[in-house]
């Protein structure tokens, strides 16, 4: 910590802050191009290539972990480092853990753009990342929560301002959600197999992923909003009991709404009524702070049309309040059979990620960038142009998508007098929304180009920055720790250690009631529900299945509707998952579900349909997988996979895990000379992974 003038004067690393955000820059350019890509790949299935590497299941992945851990993450970083600096009148606990958090954050984003691609992933939803990179998580993210509660224990003033708060409670969920998600056992050094399963697995996922979306998309950036709004717009908070009321409900109520993801599914009744009812409940909170943010900027609207920043501000908090509105409607039940696997979850995501995360990191830069290099922003105009680009681009998308998504629902639903399926083929609803895959990758271009707009006018600023310029400092002379007296939640803000243990237990509550009454569910099903466990070449299979990231595409869910049990059989029972790690229930329907696809189809329509998509179904947009045919099995790995396996509860007997590789090879040989038969060229095919593939494919719905 660098003082002056008998520690009368403190300079900020505001290094560090620049680095975060040259880093969200950079890899923000990469995220929404890659984006665009899986845009373009189911608008027109050629843009995979045939490509392993490139395929709409493995870039999929690698565009979410980019968009929310790279650029949204380093733009959160920069802002809480830059903010809290400012808020705690102190230089940061450590410039040396500041720069070990920027430099391991750039290479975890790093490993995760080399190995998804690889097709290195558990297959879960913001978790993707295998074990080792889980742990670097872990490290970084305790090296950054040092960082930052270490900079609240030496701050210089006592009061810690609402935007705090909400880093409090970010910093401390994403640790417990990361660590509880992230249980599991490896395999090999880049494979592993949660400790969770079947219905618990699914459960826990989704208790991660929605609150990934309410604790690293959300609350750091309701942080961001209630330090860079004032700023702006040169006005206090509208509401200071306002701000208190939404931290405190927000932080409650979000964590118990993860099940509203699996809905009509084989979750247990009361945890999918108790997603659903606290999902509803969000609505009041999540509106508080719309409206607190929206009524701060209402001294400033007279800059809406000429100063950017205002705009992208104001637009942000605007799309919070309409995906926080659309969030709880789309878990009322009802709307949910009708959304739910569609593109309307794509359009309701992309526009709270694009317009309240991605607008609101942009109205923080330029307002940063000109005061942290000392300069004026080179173009305006620019700013604007990027702003009405952008913001087209988002309406485009969304708009597209929600039409996509509700004509799916309807296509779905769709069941004639006779009480049969009006759509029967399920290719028959995805040609229909094809046209809409295109306005959406036109939207997404439109969005890319205004960041293009945004990166030359930020390169142009700094270019122009004077060249030595001195730190900012803050006179620290009238600053005393005694400042804050008061009573009730203003005492409580100045007790940094009791704010935080406050907020732990918040979100502690609702995580173990819902997910301690599942730990032990499958314990209780009666012998005679029990499925059999997966044969050595199943277990294979359901590997190169994950490794592909099929999970993007297809469910294994048949969910307790009408239509779907008309379309897709029995409605799925939770036994039926019990020995899947990671489970497959999937997120969206780009392709039917087949948790019955098991003996529908001969062993040689797999084979041509993983070939050649186009051969089997003449308008799929289904990705070819040719390199299944000549890429080989590795039977030895797999008597310690089913080795793993008998540690965590799947009833493998000693002989069938000593025998693994033995077994997999005969059942393999088995159904290559039954395909042989059928076509003498395919000699070639014998111990390939997509003999395996098959097999798995053939055991869904029959154990």
């Amino acid at each position: 910590m660098s003082m002056e003038n008998n520690q009368s004067r403190t300079v900020y690393d505001d290094d560090i802050v620049k680095k975060f955000i040259y880093a969200a820059l950079i890899w923000g350019a990469a995220a929404f191009a890659v984006g665009l890509l899986a845009a373009t790949q189911l608008a027109y299935w050629q843009a995979n290539f045939n490509l392993e590497w490139l395929t709409f299941s493995r870039i999929r992945p690698l565009h979410t972990n980019a968009a929310i851990f790279a650029f949204g993450g380093n733009a959160i970083f920069a802002g809480i480092y830059h903010s809290s600096q400012r808020l705690l009148k102190t230089r940061l606990y450590s410039d040396s853990l500041s720069s070990i958090h920027f430099w391991g954050w750039q290479l975890i984003i790093l490993a995760a753009l080399i190995t998804l691609p690889l097709g290195f992933s558990q297959s879960k939803e913001y978790a993707e990342l295998e074990w080792p990179i889980d742990i670097a998580i872990t490290v970084i993210w305790v090296i950054f929560a040092i960082n930052f509660f270490g900079t609240i224990a030496v701050r210089r003033v006592k009061h810690l301002y609402v935007a705090l708060w909400f880093y409090i409670a970010t910093i401390l969920t994403v640790a417990v959600l990361h660590v509880v998600n992230s249980i599991e056992i490896p395999v090999s050094y880049l494979q592993s197999y949660p400790v969770y399963a079947g219905v618990q697995d699914a459960l826990v996922q989704w208790w991660y992923g929605h609150n990934a979306v309410a604790f690293f998309l959300t609350t750091p950036f309701l942080g961001l909003m209630y330090y860079y709004i004032p700023k702006a717009a040169n006005r206090p908070i509208y509401s200071y009991r306002l701000s208190i009321v939404h931290f405190w409900s927000l932080v409650f109520i979000y964590i118990w709404a993860g099940p509203h993801h699996l809905l009509n599914s084989a979750l247990p009744d009361w945890a999918q009524t108790l997603g659903m009812v606290f999902s509803i409940m969000l609505w009041a909170p999540s509106w508080g702070g719309m409206i607190n943010g929206l009524l701060t900027l209402r001294g400033a609207w007279h800059k809406v049309r000429t100063d950017p920043i205002i705009k992208f501000l104001a637009v942000a908090v605007t799309f919070y309040g309409m995906s926080t509105f659309e969030g709880p409607l789309l878990s009322i039940k009802s709307v949910n059979s009708l959304a739910h696997y569609t593109d309307w979850i794509i359009g309701h995501v992309h526009g709270g990620t694009l317009g309240w995360n991605g607008f609101l990191t942009f109205g923080m830069i330029y307002y940063l960038v000109p005061k942290l290099w000392n300069t004026k922003l080179y173009s305006q105009r620019l700013a604007n142009n990027h702003f009405w680009i952008g913001f087209f681009g988002i309406l485009i998308y969304y708009i597209s998508m929600w039409a996509s998504g509700i004509t799916q629902g309807l296509m779905w639903q769709s069941i004639d007098a006779n009480g049969q399926l009006a759509y029967p083929d399920f290719v028959e609803t995805v040609i229909k929304i094809v046209p809409l895959y295109y306005a959406r990758a036109i939207g997404g271009s439109l969005f890319l180009i205004g960041f293009i707009l945004m990166l030359i006018n930020m390169w142009k600023t700094i270019s122009l920055a004077p060249k030595g310029q001195d730190e900012q400092q803050v006179d620290m002379s009238n600053i005393t720790m005694d400042e804050v007296a008061g009573t009730g939640h203003r005492k409580l803000e100045s007790l940094g250690a009791v704010f935080t243990v406050l907020v732990f237990i918040a979100i502690l509550v609702g995580s173990i009631i819902e997910i301690v009454p599942t730990l032990a569910i499958h314990k209780y099903l009666p012998d005679a529900n029990k499925v059999r466990p997966y044969t050595p070449l199943e277990q294979a299979g359901r590997d190169i299945y994950v490794k592909e990231g099929c999970y993007t595409c297809h469910s294994q869910m048949i969910r307790k509707l009408d239509f779907d049990v008309i379309r897709y059989g029995e409605a799925s029972k939770l036994e039926e998952s019990m020995y899947d790690r990671p489970f497959q229930w999937g997120s969206k329907r780009t392709g039917p579900d087949l948790a019955r696809v098991g003996g529908k189809y001969p062993d040689m329509w797999h084979y041509r349909h993983m070939i050649d998509p186009r051969e089997i179904t003449p308008k799929s947009i289904m990705p070819a997988y040719p390199w299944l045919d000549n890429k080989k099995l590795d039977y030895q790995i797999l008597r310690r996979k089913l080795s793993v396996m008998k540690r965590l509860g799947v009833p493998y007997d000693d002989e069938t895990v000593a025998n693994a590789d033995i077994i997999a090879e005969k059942e393999s040989l088995e159904l290559f000379n039954a395909l042989l038969e059928q076509d003498p060229s395919l000699e070639n095919i014998k111990d390939t992974q997509i003999i395996a593939l098959i097999s798995y494919l053939q055991s869904l719905g029959k154990k």
